[in-house]
């Protein structure tokens, strides 16, 4: 029992490779559903939503903490999906937001700009000249997504356990490759890296519980403890942990709640 993430750039046959993977495990294969979800929640449409995955992040920009909600949300619909393991996911920050999760074979597929270019010009029925622009963009988009909305750069090779060059390695090779990999004793299901992808999905709800009251907060959870962490002039502290409490309270696996609030210095203090 293991979670498989798979980045990939477009026309690089990583949406191939991660759905002939899970048929061989018999996992469940995922990528848009948690989109759809969490733009629901984010009350965008999904295909606005989708559509800005792909283009500059601006149209988070757009909102109130809008960064801030969409990780939240996106967070929540994402390992309410990985928690019940088994699954093999291509999409955004896979890898990322399933930082310190021992059970998570984490996978980059590549593929040379030339092959890129011909799969794209194949499917689309472009010229290479269009189909080269459209790729560049394309690979911009994706890197300023990485860089904005998580911090981090998707070519970062320290990122992954696999990072597999489709070219002399075929789609079917890879396919083996991860396979194989995936059956590692490294990468199984253990009591301890369930509990940290639980303990996760928990700080991932409470955070979208609390957004209207804090929504720069920092979540932790230990065991069942909760511990947020926020700020707010001296006036509000008191009530803002109140409120948070309240909103935090009936989350699914929340046993206790600690708030830490900083006080916000008058400005020119």
């Amino acid at each position: 029992m293991s979670i498989i993430t798979i980045s990939r750039g477009s026309y690089t046959k990583g949406k191939e490779i991660a759905e002939k993977v899970a048929k061989k495990l018999g996992y469940e294969c995922i990528a848009r559903e948690a989109v759809i979800e969490a733009s629901q929640e984010f009350n965008i449409p999904a295909v606005k939503l989708e559509r800005a995955l792909h283009d500059a992040p601006s149209v988070l920009d757009e909102f109130t903490y809008g960064k801030e909600k969409f990780i939240a949300y996106y967070q929540v619909a994402f390992l309410e999906h990985l928690s019940k393991d088994n699954v093999v996911y291509h999409g955004l920050a896979g890898h990322f937001l399933l930082k310190g999760v021992s059970h998570v074979l984490k996978v980059r597929i590549i593929a040379d700009m030339a092959d890129r270019i011909k799969w794209e010009m194949e499917r689309e029925k472009i010229s290479e000249k269009e189909a080269a622009r459209l790729l560049k963009n394309d690979d911009e988009e994706r890197r300023k997504w990485s860089q904005h909305v998580y911090g981090i750069d998707t070519n970062d090779s320290s990122l992954y356990d696999l990072i597999i060059h489709i070219k002399k390695i075929s789609v079917d090779d890879a396919v083996d490759i991860i396979y194989q990999t995936v059956q590692l004793d490294h990468f199984k299901t253990t009591a301890e890296s369930q509990a940290v992808l639980h303990e996760m999905l928990v700080a991932a709800r409470v955070k979208v519980a609390i957004l209207d009251q804090a929504p720069d907060a920092v979540v932790y959870v230990r065991e069942g403890i909760v511990s947020v962490k926020t700020s707010a002039t001296a006036y509000q502290e008191e009530m803002l942990a109140q409120n948070i409490r309240q909103a935090a309270k009936n989350v699914p696996g929340v046993k206790e709640i600690n708030v830490y609030v900083m006080p916000i210095l008058p400005f020119g203090d």
